[in-house]
């Protein structure tokens, strides 16, 4: 092992400085990028979770209103959702927003340049 890599140097797990990837735009070379429907979500937040790149944001200035459908009582279950969006600079495309969500709100579509 050369000196440079002894294991006193080296830490158990990833060690990285938060926001290192922020100077590396890294959507120029997506070939999908998602589209939130905003027609079903539901707040969970998988999206936002699961994004490697941290690029799914809730966006307060944009709302969608949610109607519980279970509610068997005259005056319906109704709660304000605030939508989702990606950041385009940094998303790659990978799909694991759309592939999380549980009720499917997500679609991939291709890239157009």
């Amino acid at each position: 092992m050369s000196p440079k890599l002894s294991m006193e140097k080296l830490s158990v797990g990833c060690v990285a400085m938060p926001g290192g990837s922020l100077v590396y735009k890294t959507g120029a070379w997506r070939s999908m990028r998602p589209v939130f429907k905003h027609a079903a979500c539901i707040g969970c937040r998988a999206c936002e979770l699961v994004c490697p790149e941290g690029c799914v944001f809730e966006n307060p200035q944009e709302k969608h209103v949610l109607v519980s459908s279970k509610e068997k009582s005259p005056g319906e279950k109704k709660r304000e959702i605030a939508n989702r969006d990606f950041d385009p600079d940094y998303c790659k495309g990978c799909g694991m927003c759309a592939n999380e969500c549980p009720v499917k709100d997500i679609d991939m579509v291709p890239e157009v340049k």
